[in-house]
């Protein structure tokens, strides 16, 4: 039998304190907050990240692949979109989808107002799934069948400031020389809050643009690939660059928006501040609450010393019972932590400004193994601090101990 555990097992009980009970609740009660502020500061970050990364990946995809001679500029420069690259790009099983496009820098005008825009033309193979999920008026046209459509989508952003409706008629004005015109409606309006792209991005069929660029049927700005997982971004850059001939380039979605992912990396920072000062909020709670158990239960301690007891073996006891009170610690900041984090997740409770934060509400990302690690390193550093203090036993002599009150 382990003696220590059985001792310290006995201790526990609705009895089981004195002049100690605030002290320990607030203990059990600085756990319980550190571990809830840590991981719904986990939940928040992960889902903040993840949220705009996911709506820049659906503008953009992965990686792109483009011409050398593209560099910054809004209008694309032509590549040959040849089978050759199509099989290379569907031999790759990372690879979920790939499709073809072409940027040119235009105005839009209507009666009274004019927008700087980026015309972003796309084809049949155009995955629609991420645009749809941000439609809030409207549809989205067929784009690249036999007939061109004459319709585009924009954002609110910018249907907001031209005062723009579903079934208006715009034109857009290409900027080249010479200038050319072409009249569209709007199809659907979309929103995704992030302002890089909702101030000038309006999409509509390549053709447009092969036609104004005089480019053949198969000749297009760049090609998008969209990945199983973002996290085989670095590798599949190489894999694809691989394959690509000598005058094209891969570029992922980070080279692309560096200062963006720079941003968002920049979080990461704040959640390891977070974690820092809340296991220092913790452990120093737990050191009070040790010494005020060890003041309280000195005439046990010695008292067992008496009866043969070892140091160590006495100070296991407090550890365990420890270990006891951070376990409890830990429920109860779980609880809460997972229950406001539900709470946010079903019913976007707090709102956001989306001008601001990209988003209109607080996005949530449950990360089971971070949340793990949490846990287990909260509970191991609390409990390994608390062995130092604990050497105070050590320091206790029976005779006085005994006759402590």
């Amino acid at each position: 039998m382990n003696f220590s555990l059985f001792i310290s097992r006995r201790l526990i009980g609705k009895k089981e304190y004195r002049f100690s009970k605030p002290i320990v609740r607030i203990a059990i009660a600085a756990i319980a907050l550190s571990v809830s502020i840590m991981l719904l500061s986990l939940f928040i970050i992960k889902g903040f990240q993840s949220n705009i990364t996911d709506k820049v990946i659906g503008f953009s995809s992965h990686i792109q692949i483009t011409h050398f001679n593209y560099g910054n500029s809004f209008e694309t420069s032509r590549l040959e979109f040849s089978d050759s690259l199509t099989s290379s790009l569907e031999k790759i099983p990372e690879i979920r989808h790939f499709q073809s496009y072409a940027t040119k820098a235009a105005i839009i005008k209507t009666k009274e107002d004019i927008q700087g825009i980026l015309f972003k033309g796309v084809g049949a193979d155009f995955d629609s799934t991420f645009l749809s999920q941000h439609l809030i008026q409207g549809s989205i046209p067929s784009f690249g069948t036999e007939k061109v459509a004459q319709e585009v989508v924009v954002s609110n952003t910018i249907a907001k400031r031209l005062n723009l409706y579903k079934g208006d008629k715009v034109h857009v004005y290409f900027m080249q020389d010479p200038i050319r015109v072409r009249p569209l409606h709007i199809s659907g309006i979309y929103h995704t809050g992030v302002a890089e792209y909702d101030e000038v991005l309006v999409l509509g069929d390549i053709q447009h643009i092969q036609k104004l660029n005089q480019w053949k049927n198969n000749e297009v700005g760049g090609v998008e690939v969209v990945l199983n997982s973002f996290d085989q971004l670095e590798d599949m850059q190489s894999t694809i660059a691989s394959v690509l001939p000598f005058d094209l380039n891969a570029e992922t979605v980070i080279d692309n928006n560096p200062q963006l992912f720079d941003w968002l990396e920049l979080q990461n920072i704040n959640v390891q501040v977070i974690l820092i000062l809340m296991l220092i909020v913790g452990a120093i709670n737990m050191v009070t609450a040790l010494f005020i158990l060890i003041l309280e239960k000195t005439a046990l301690i010695g008292t067992l010393k008496a009866l043969g007891s070892s140091n160590w073996s006495i100070r296991m006891i407090f550890l365990y019972h420890s270990a006891y009170l951070i376990f409890r610690g830990l429920i109860i900041g779980n609880g809460i932590a997972f229950l406001l984090a539900f709470l946010q997740h079903q019913f976007n409770l707090i709102k956001l400004n989306p001008e601001t934060y990209y988003m209109s509400f607080i996005p949530i990302k449950f990360d089971w193994m971070a949340c793990l690690g949490i846990n287990a390193g909260t509970w191991i550093i609390c409990w390994l601090v608390l062995i130092v203090p604990s050497i105070l036993i050590s320091k206790i002599k029976p005779i006085n101990a005994i006759r402590f009150e």
